[in-house]
């Protein structure tokens, strides 16, 4: 087994060609805004990843889409950061077509078969709401619904196709119902704003997306309210891993990169070299574990419990190969290429993405007392 060869193989399996084109492209062109690699993940198929292949998808695992991610981000962070959000939304619509009867089976079809990217409007876990949280507002106008609102940052945000976002739709008797709509990127109303001013993962594209009384024909928009038999919650939690389980693989596979740097330039010393695989292969593992669980139906609110210690954890050890590989590189590295400043500097993301582990701190120590865990 060679460092990251499960996770080329991966990539490369499932979508061919596309690990070597990233390759041929530096780095830093990578991660600019105009770089070409989201554009490249589109055309290789990227879009159907996590799709079933009954929806004409690639059909990839939880284990094959980190593995897949891990990848992804040695070549590009900023692209395994931007399609994570893709396969996070896509992720969560496959779960959501499989508890309704509903037409979200087309709209997967449409993804995988015309490579459409889907950009998230989901909470993706901030404190104190859940995945399916209403992000954007509502109202009537005859028989469309005209939506509102904004999320920032927002990834994909200039190479979206759709924009998937949980709503909340008022109804006749001023009661309010929970949706998921589904809104074409070109649709009226809809702007795009600066909001990403750092250049570390600038390529992920995670700008303001301005939503202004977009209509929206309700054969877009899914119904929670009714039809998944209260199945809401769990609907909500597999999305929390999913969500959980491919960022973590994003940073854990930057950290990989810059390891992989190490071992084929020889630096540091025999020890430190081992120390620095064994840490990126023992975090995979984890990583891999916990997908594999996934796998095998543990969406649960232990499964929740289990991909957040593997975030927690996988985060730690992130921190110590970075700081291991950057000393074992030397000085020399550091100041004759920006590469390596710029790989480190994006690991360091993992801890701003939510929940952050102040925020569920209480939760996890009621958890590890036998009691579910509850995010707020």
């Amino acid at each position: 087994m060679s460092f990251l060869g499960p996770e080329r193989e991966t990539l490369e399996r499932l979508l061919p060609g596309l690990d070597k084109q990233l390759a041929e492209v530096p780095l830093l062109e990578l991660e600019t805004r105009e770089g070409p690699g989201i554009e490249m993940f589109r055309k290789a198929g990227g879009p159907g990843l996590v799709i079933p292949t009954a929806y004409n998808g690639v059909g990839a695992t939880a284990v094959e889409a980190v593995r897949a991610t891990r990848a992804l981000a040695t070549r590009s962070p900023s692209v395994a950061i931007a399609t994570t959000m893709h396969q996070f939304s896509v992720a969560s619509l496959v779960a959501l077509a499989k508890a309704s009867s509903s037409f979200e089976w087309m709209l997967l079809d449409g993804v995988a078969v015309d490579g459409r990217l889907v950009a998230s409007g989901f909470a993706e876990g901030r404190a104190g709401q859940g995945i399916l949280s209403p992000t954007l507002t509502a109202r009537r106008d005859g028989d469309v619904l005209r939506l509102s609102g904004a999320k920032r940052p927002c990834s994909l945000s200039r190479s979206m196709d759709l924009l998937t976002a949980s709503v909340a739709i008022p109804e006749p008797d001023g009661s309010v119902k929970l949706g998921v709509a589904m809104i074409p990127a070109q649709s009226e109303g809809i702007r795009i704003e600066p909001f990403w001013s750092s250049w570390v993962l600038a390529g992920a594209q995670s700008d303001a997306v301005i939503l202004d009384d977009v209509e929206v024909h309700p054969d877009l928009i899914v119904d929670l309210g009714t039809g998944l038999d209260g199945e809401l919650d769990d609907l909500q939690t597999i999305g929390f891993v999913w969500f959980e389980l491919l960022v973590t693989a994003c940073y854990l596979g930057i950290a990989a990169g810059l390891v992989e740097r190490v071992l084929l330039a020889g630096r540091g010393s025999v020890e430190d070299r081992a120390r620095l695989a064994t840490t990126i292969e023992g975090a995979s593992l984890m990583l891999d574990g916990a997908a594999s669980n996934l796998d095998a139906g543990d969406g649960s609110n232990d499964g929740l419990g289990r991909s957040l210690v593997v975030r927690f954890a996988v985060a730690e050890m992130v921190g110590t190969a970075v700081r291991g590989a950057v000393e074992a590189l030397g000085g020399m590295a550091f100041v004759s290429s920006s590469e390596v400043a710029y790989l480190a500097a994006a690991t360091h993301a993992i801890a701003f993405h939510p929940p952050s582990r102040h925020s569920v701190a209480g939760a996890m120590v009621e958890w590890f007392g036998g009691r579910p865990l509850v995010m707020s």
